[in-house]
């Protein structure tokens, strides 16, 4: 299926009664948003129906929406929000009774541990799983510097629930690596990863009951537009739930789908879609009205 280009949202907005959107790299890089989208879903909340946020943050919602705010994005753009976190509760939970929990990632993420009855204490050589929402230090670790002690994990059988899939995101100039890229690196040791984020159905399924309780009525996917910036997440997870996408081609893959000039190319964008198997129905540079 070859990919129609869109000048705006507004040219489908009749199409569709909601929209799940991505956050990083669609409405923001990390440092500011971008007024475009920001208006885009604001818009398309005031005069079509409800925006649900979907995120691969290993942050709970209440999080995201205080970095939003942070960011000057409000819910006049958005109806729910729903996180990666979110969905990785329930499965810390279903671990929690196995023993304690080796944490990897750095302390602004511990907010995904509140109200949980989990034993934090674990270590690669006492843990009985693994919680992972990140590096340590995202700016300076390498994936090389976790290597040794997943070796020793991998060897012990030990789950790795990673709390965000995504493998790398834009943060203002720089590409950051994510929990995903240590769950790639684990699973490349022997190790067993669990995910319920982005492109995994856990996630989707807190976002149409989100999209139910604003409704109240039962999602219709045939009217859910889909919009995200990543393909191993949002594209592919689009594609598993049948939803049309409007896949945002200036985000994190900007570089393998523009040309010399800073156009989108229509055969190098359908190259990259290929690399995954992946189709959107629409694509777009960046998310405008």
């Amino acid at each position: 299926m070859s990919s129609t280009l869109l000048n705006g949202l507004s040219e489908i907005s009749s199409d569709y009664e909601a929209v799940f959107c991505d956050i990083w790299g669609v409405i923001h890089n990390g440092k500011q948003h971008f007024p475009a989208a920001y208006e885009a879903l604001r818009r398309f909340k005031a005069e079509r129906g409800p925006v649900v946020l979907i995120s691969n943050s290993p942050r709970p919602r209440e999080g995201l929406e205080k970095q939003l705010n942070d960011l000057g994005v409000f819910d006049d753009a958005y109806s729910a929000i729903v996180s990666s976190g979110d969905a990785t509760r329930q499965f810390l939970r279903d671990y929690a009774p196995t023993g304690s929990a080796w944490v990897v990632g750095p302390d602004r993420d511990k907010a995904l541990y509140d109200g949980l009855d989990i034993d934090l204490s674990g270590t690669p050589e006492t843990a009985a799983f693994i919680s992972c929402t990140g590096l340590y230090d995202d700016e300076t670790d390498q994936l090389s510097d976790y290597q040794a002690a997943f070796k020793i994990a991998a060897a012990r059988k030990l789950p790795f629930v990673c709390a965000n899939p995504d493998r790398i995101v834009q943060r203002g100039d720089q590409i950051i690596l994510c929990a995903g890229s240590l769950a790639d690196l684990y699973m490349s040791l022997g190790g067993e990863a669990i995910m319920a984020g982005k492109p995994y159905a856990p996630i989707y399924d807190l976002c149409y009951q989100a999209l139910e309780k604003t409704t109240g009525k039962p999602a219709d996917k045939s009217r859910i537009l889909a919009i995200g910036d990543g393909l191993p997440t949002d594209v592919l997870g689009a594609n598993g739930q049948g939803l049309d996408l409007v896949f945002v081609a200036a985000g994190i893959h900007a570089t393998e789908a523009t040309n010399d000039l800073g156009e989108l190319d229509a055969r190098l964008l359908a190259k990259v879609l290929e690399t995954q198997k992946a189709q959107a129905r629409y694509v777009t540079r960046a998310l405008s009205w």
